[in-house]
């Protein structure tokens, strides 16, 4: 067989055998259309407004968004876990349906505002949430306002700079998220032409923050699940097993076949996760 007929042979294979299907890890679906809101609006807290809604009754569980993203993110979530609980959602501020104002992000901010907005709606104590950004959230308040929370579920979250894998943004489905972020702010935003100046002004947040000691970390009382997808694309695998050694009584979680937005990927999985941990 002549070389340029075995390329053609070759060529002929590879457009005659089917496309091979992405793992579930690398995929990025839409999320689940949330169900009726019990309540819903925007809380004044700390000079702006959170965009905030409230689902079914039952003990309280506050889910916290990432970096860039949304409330309606929690979608499947929201659905499972508002059968037998209160369920909060919200935008970070300047995130989503949220306001932001002029003053410097940093996680001590954005755990007060949350803290306002559980003020505002008159709830004590929750059971928190929190993806990337918004588990880091929910280290804060753990090392701050301990009082505040009766479980911890952080998903994706890091106390260093260092603990974010430096390759993140070359990574294909992070980068989607980064684009279809862009375009639901776009939609959504009260200023939709800012979303590059919003991500300057969090990125400045990211470049130093957040910066805990192991004696930080060892303050945290709450229980505490540090959850990491087996492919996540963002925080390392070495980072999330120091999290878990330093944190008192800290229980690592690995989520099989998922990535850093595995509620996404497999919300079912997800949702058992969860309620293992914060309803035991």
């Amino acid at each position: 067989m002549t070389a340029v007929l075995k390329i053609l042979c070759a060529l002929f294979i590879l457009c005659a055998a089917p496309a091979l299907a992405a793992e579930r890890w690398q995929e990025l679906p839409d999320p689940a259309r949330l169900p009726q809101a019990a309540k819903a609006g925007k809380a004044p807290v700390n000079g702006v407004e959170l965009h905030y809604a409230v689902y079914g009754s039952g003990p309280p569980v506050l889910l916290i968004h990432g970096g860039l993203g949304y409330s309606e993110i929690w979608g499947a979530q929201v659905a499972d876990l508002s059968k037998d609980h209160t369920v909060i959602i919200a935008d970070s501020r300047g995130h989503g349906r949220s306001t932001r104002n002029a003053e410097p992000y940093s996680y001590d901010l954005m755990a007060s505002d949350y803290l306002a907005l559980l003020d505002y709606l008159k709830i004590d104590k929750v059971a928190l949430v929190g993806w990337s950004d918004g588990g880091i959230i929910g280290l804060d308040i753990a090392i701050h306002h301990p009082e505040r929370l009766t479980k911890l579920f952080a998903q994706a979250a890091n106390s260093r700079v260092d603990g974010v894998i430096p390759t993140v943004m070359e990574d294909k489905t992070f980068a989607a998220y980064v684009e279809k972020a862009g375009e639901v702010y776009r939609k959504i935003s009260p200023t939709p032409t800012e979303y590059d100046a919003f991500v300057t002004q969090i990125g400045n947040m990211w470049a130093s923050q957040p910066n805990w000691s192991d004696d930080d970390l060892k303050t945290i009382t709450t229980p505490t699940a540090i959850v990491l997808g087996d492919h996540d694309e963002a925080i390392s695998r070495e980072h999330t097993d120091y999290l878990t050694k330093t944190i008192p009584g800290a229980k690592l979680m690995i989520l099989e076949n998922a990535s850093h937005f595995a509620m996404l990927q497999d919300p079912e999985g997800y949702n058992k996760a969860v309620r293992a941990f914060i309803d035991r």
